[in-house]
C-alpha cells in the first residue's frame, strides 16, 4: 500500500496543536483542571487568549484517535493481530507504565508543586515520594494508556466480525451518513459523569473518557480507512470547514468563560457538532492539500510521538518557574513557553532516544531510528 502522507502530516500537525494548546491551558483562568492558573480571576480579568482552548479542545484529541484507528486498519493489513498488538504494547503500554518511573516522575513533581500542595511530601519516605510523583506524572500519557486499551478492544471486535462484514458496509457511507455519524460523537460524550463525586474515581473516568474515545477510534478503523470515504472528505473539505467555522464561532461567542472541559460543556449538541465537523474538515483539507512530504515532514512523522511524550515536562517546569519566580509580563511568559516547548521538546527527545534502555522505557523503541 502506498503511504498516505496526508495522514502522517495531519498527525504531527495535530501534535503541534496539542503543544500550543498546553501553553495556553497552563495559564488559563476559566477553571479548567490543571495548570497553574491565570493572571487574574475571570470575569474581572479577561484572558482572551484562552479562546485557543475553545477552538482546539473539541476536536484535536478525537482527531488523533480517528487517525489511530485508520493507522490500525492499515497496520493489520500488513501484519498479524499478534504481531500488531505486541508492537502496540511496547509502543504504548511501556511508556504509559514503566516510562512513568523513568522520566515522567519529573512531570509529577511539578504537578504536585503547581497544585499548590507544597507540604504534600512532608514526612513521607523517599520511596513513597517517588511513587507519588511517578503516578502524578501521567499527564498527557493518558492518551497512550487509553489507546492501548482501545487496541485490546479492537482485537475482541475483530474476533466477532471475522469476515470484515461491518468494514465492508461502512465503506458505502455517503455524505449524509458521514455527517450523521456525528450523532455517535454526541452519544459518546453522554457517557461522561455529569456530576462527578470528589471522593470517587469519577473525575479520572471523565479525564480518560474511554467510552467516548472508542467512538472516533472505531470510526477511523471501520469508516475513514476507506479510500472512497477519504475522497468524499477531500471533495467537500471547503464546505465542511466553512460549516465548522460557523459552528465554532457560535459556540465560542455563547460559551466563552465556561469550563470547556466540563461534562456538561462537552456533551452539549453545539460542542459536539463543532468538534465533529472540524474532524471531518481537517481530514478533507489535509487529504486535498497536504498529501506530500519533505525532509521536515519526514522528520516530524518519525519524531512527533516522542515529542508528545516529553513535551509536558517543559511546560510544567518552565511555566511554573516563570509564573512563581519571575515578574515577566504575561505575553513574555507565553512567548518564552511557546518557543521553549517547540524547541526543547525535540531536543529532549533526540537526547533520550539515543540512550538504549531509556529509549525503550520512555518511547517504547527497541533501537535508535
Amino acid at each position: 500500500m502506498e503511504r498516505k502522507h496526508w495522514i502522517d502530516n495531519l498527525r504531527w500537525a495535530t501534535v503541534l496543536l496539542v503543544l500550543f494548546y498546553h501553553v495556553i491551558y497552563f495559564y488559563n483562568n476559566k477553571g479548567v483542571f490543571g495548570g497553574i492558573g491565570g493572571f487574574g480571576d475571570y470575569p474581572e480579568y479577561h484572558q482572551y487568549q484562552d479562546v485557543v482552548m475553545y477552538i482546539l479542545y473539541p476536536f484535536f484529541m478525537p482527531l488523533l484517535f480517528i487517525l489511530a484507528g485508520i493507522g490500525s486498519r492499515y497496520a493489520l493489513q500488513r501484519q498479524s493481530a499478534k504481531e500488531w498488538f505486541k508492537a502496540r504494547t511496547r509502543k504504548l503500554l511501556v511508556p504509559g507504565t514503566i516510562g512513568l518511573f523513568v522520566f515522567q516522575w519529573m512531570v509529577g513533581y511539578f504537578n504536585t508543586v503547581v497544585a499548590a500542595r507544597q507540604g504534600v511530601f512532608d514526612g513521607m519516605p523517599a520511596i513513597a515520594k517517588y511513587m507519588m510523583m511517578a503516578i502524578s506524572g501521567t499527564g498527557p500519557l493518558w492518551f497512550v494508556q487509553v489507546l492501548w486499551l482501545l487496541c485490546l478492544m479492537l482485537l475482541l471486535i475483530r474476533a466477532i466480525d471475522r469476515k470484515d462484514w461491518f468494514y465492508t458496509i461502512c465503506g458505502k457511507a455517503n455524505y449524509v451518513v458521514i455527517i450523521l455519524l456525528g450523532v455517535l460523537f454526541w452519544i459518546g460524550e453522554q457517557t461522561l459523569i455529569k456530576n462527578p463525586r470528589p471522593e470517587s474515581l469519577d473525575g479520572l473516568l471523565n479525564l480518560y473518557k474511554p467510552f467516548f474515545y472508542l467512538v472516533p477510534f472505531l470510526l477511523g478503523y471501520f469508516v475513514f480507512a476507506h479510500d472512497e470515504v477519504q475522497e468524499k472528505l477531500e471533495k467537500a473539505w471547503i464546505p465542511l470547514m466553512a460549516c465548522a467555522v460557523v459552528a465554532g464561532t457560535v459556540l465560542i461567542v455563547t460559551t466563552f468563560g465556561q469550563d470547556n472541559t466540563s461534562p456538561q460543556y462537552l456533551g452539549s449538541p453545539l460542542n459536539c457538532l463543532y468538534g465533529w465537523l472540524m474532524c471531518l474538515a481537517m481530514m478533507g483539507w489535509f487529504k486535498a492539500k497536504f498529501d506530500c512530504t519533505s525532509a521536515f515532514a519526514g522528520y516530524m512523522t518519525r519524531s512527533s510521538y516522542g515529542i508528545y511524550i516529553v513535551h509536558y515536562l517543559v511546560i510544567a517546569s518552565l511555566g511554573y518557574m516563570m509564573k512563581v519566580h519571575t515578574s515577566l509580563a504575561p505575553w513574555m511568559m507565553y512567548a518564552i513557553l511557546f518557543f521553549a516547548v517547540m524547541l526543547l521538546s525535540p531536543a529532549i527527545y533526540e537526547i533520550l532516544r539515543r540512550i538504549p534502555f531509556v529509549r525503550w522505557c520512555v518511547f517504547g523503541e527497541k533501537k535508535n531510528r
